[in-house]
């Protein structure tokens, strides 16, 4: 998280802010308010995630949105310990290179389990609510960013070579982590009762399926749930947490036909 972090600072302070070029998500309406107002992009940075956060504390798994916050202070210290210095003067590099280490950063804070917050929690959230591509959701949300860079400053330019930064970004992601893809959790547990009672506050359903053990001939319950990537390392430390001992086999899941979410009562 800390290397994440700092990677999308220096993203930031070498590339993108000395050609007054946007990031992606909520990164990129700081440094737009930034670029149009004269203020500190850091602080602006943190202040503009800070509502995100809240709401993916109510929404959102607790250990994903700690991982957040801490990447987001992280940055936000990165972002005023590293000088705003110009260490390529063509645009197209700035964006590219720019975006490619942002991109890196960004992978990072998501494949470890948190994120760099914005607009990744508010993917997180929408998944949950209804079953669409993050990609798409995160893809729409920059364009709208985009297009008010365009309403302020009228510059094609710089919007057309941010997109160029936010693309970058992006493919470097997907690199390091897929963003919208389904898991499917097989858990063999002797501690039903107690997973269940943490596991059902989820909205995934759990399917339970007793089972027995060729060698120790043993019967155990076997409980399988449907998550997303964004999921699954808190499902992991929840199941670790209440049974040490639960045999865990995640496997990749082609496609879910049906309610992804449980009904609701």
């Amino acid at each position: 998280m800390t290397a994440g972090a700092f990677l999308i600072a220096l993203g930031f302070n070498l590339f993108l802010i000395p050609h007054q070029l946007l990031a992606g998500g909520i990164s990129g309406i700081s440094m737009m308010i930034g670029y149009i107002t004269g203020g500190n992009i850091g602080w602006l940075y943190f202040i503009l995630n800070l509502p995100v956060l809240l709401w993916g504390w109510f929404v959102v798994g607790h250990r994903f949105i700690i991982w957040s916050i801490y990447t987001v202070i992280a940055s936000t210290f990165f972002l005023q310990l590293l000088p705003i210095v110009k260490i390529v003067d063509d645009i197209v590099l700035g964006a590219v290179f720019g975006g490619i280490i942002i991109g890196f950063g960004s992978g990072l804070a998501l494949r470890y389990g948190g994120s760099s917050g914005g607009f990744d929690i508010i993917a997180s959230i929408v998944t949950r609510r209804r079953d669409l591509p993050v990609g798409m959701i995160i893809f729409i949300l920059n364009g709208v960013v985009i297009a008010l860079l365009v309403l302020f400053t009228k510059n094609w330019n710089s919007a057309l070579y941010s997109l160029v930064a936010i693309f970058s970004a992006g493919k470097l992601v997907d690199l390091i982590h897929v963003r919208h893809i389904k898991l499917t959790a097989f858990i063999i547990t002797t501690k039903t009762d107690e997973l269940l009672a943490k596991l059902l506050l989820h909205p995934r359903g759990i399917t339970i399926i007793k089972t027995r053990g060729a060698y120790s001939s043993s019967e155990r319950d076997m409980l399988m749930t449907v998550r997303t990537k964004y999921e699954i390392a808190e499902l992991s430390k929840t199941i670790t947490t209440i049974d040490p001992h639960a045999f865990i086999n995640i496997v990749e899941t082609v496609g879910v036909i049906g309610d992804f979410s449980r009904p609701k009562d």
